[in-house]
């Protein structure tokens, strides 16, 4: 069977993406993803075909658009009787179900977020224009496989609709890293973008509150140049670090030597109260304890397996009591319990899911092995 997954983005540092392709190519599923340009055309290797969709527009509601048109007829093009659709997110769904309908071949919709529901979307116009597709849409959706089951509780509650299955992107099993670092100063990390509502600036604040300690940024984002502002306004300099974006495999080794990892989201959007985002199971497979907001997914992560703190608000001095807290603990305390969060949450936990839902698609492809 072919499978043709797209995507908006430019496939780069997909990683969820980048995983289920994997999955099913070593499962004898013939790969094509594809993306667009947006944000650049990084070089990359894969071991399935990929492509990116040339975009000419510079405002990103156009792309939008553009993709949406140029997405069908690129997938009207490769696909055929023997080709499943797979759409990831809401923003590829429209091109991928039209494809579908009028192929009349299966669709796999990946649900990463409650789209309609992001920061960027929410009480703006656009959330009509989202919700309005999402809400014609969902119904119609025979498989449906999704992030976690926040998500999946409140499509299940919004929609009515059967439940999707969860797979949660959780990163591949890795082995505790040896000889773990006594750092001095201190490492604090947040990894990811850096956008609305992520916390960053309240965590800035807080470095005011906490001694021997460096706060390390590892990626980019259009809040960037405030927050280096901020840094510089409150003298911190010496305290706030910006490491830009780094390749997966350097942020991992930076990961591994860090002594806390921060994901303390606002609550700016119930995609984000829902969420439960990848840098806290990458945190947890460098062996690395955590301070995470008080949302659903992230305290039950803490409550279940004791490997951090959660704060209950993102007031600076009490953003700044709970790293303390963990900073004065140390990683060896919280080894043990690192350790078995960090075999339980894994890709491989989550991969037999993927498999299970494309054996119930394309039934006849059971005959071959399955390889997680």
């Amino acid at each position: 069977m072919k499978i043709l997954i797209s995507v908006f983005n430019n496939l780069y540092t997909d990683q969820r993406v980048e995983k289920v392709c994997k999955t099913l190519h070593k499962n004898a599923y013939q790969i094509e993803l594809i993306g667009n340009n947006w944000g650049g055309e990084p070089e990359m290797s894969r071991p399935y075909s990929f492509s990116r969709i040339d975009l000419k527009s510079k405002i990103l509601r156009f792309a939008y658009l553009e993709f949406q048109w140029k997405l069908f007829f690129e997938l009207w093009k490769k696909a055929d009787k023997n080709t499943i659709l797979h759409a990831n997110d809401l923003d590829a769904l429209l091109p991928n179900y039209l494809v579908s309908k009028i192929k009349k071949i299966p669709l796999v919709w990946d649900s990463h977020e409650i789209f309609t529901e992001m920061p960027s979307v929410t009480n703006r116009w656009v959330q009509k224009v989202w919700r309005f597709l999402e809400n014609s849409l969902v119904r119609k959706i025979e498989f449906f496989m999704i992030a976690n089951d926040s998500y999946a509780d409140w499509f299940v509650r919004t929609y009515k609709i059967k439940r999707p299955i969860v797979v949660r992107n959780l990163p591949k099993k890795t082995s505790s890293p040896k000889n773990l670092v006594e750092n001095s100063p201190k490492v604090i990390l947040y990894q990811g973008a850096i956008n609305f509502s992520r916390g960053i600036d309240k965590m800035i604040e807080a470095m005011q509150y906490i001694e021997n300690a460096e706060f390390h940024i590892a990626g980019r984002g259009p809040f960037l140049e405030e927050h280096q502002e901020l840094t510089r306004k409150l003298n911190l300099e010496n305290k706030v670090k910006f490491l830009g974006n780094l390749h997966p495999d350097e942020l991992r080794t930076i990961t591994e030597k860090a002594d806390v990892g921060l994901s303390i989201e606002e609550n700016k959007g119930l995609s984000y109260y829902y969420s439960l985002p990848n840098k806290i199971s990458d945190y947890i497979q460098a062996r690395v304890p955590v301070v995470v907001s008080k949302f659903p997914e992230m305290q039950k992560i803490v409550e279940k397996y004791h490997v951090g703190e959660f704060i209950s608000s993102h007031e600076p001095k009490h953003l700044a009591e709970k790293v303390n807290l963990v900073l004065a603990n140390g990683r060896n305390f919280y080894l043990p319990q690192l350790e078995v969060a960090a075999n339980e949450l894994c890709w491989e936990n989550e991969a037999p899911k993927i498999l299970e839902l494309y054996e119930s698609v394309a039934p006849q492809h059971r005959q071959f092995k399955r390889s997680e």
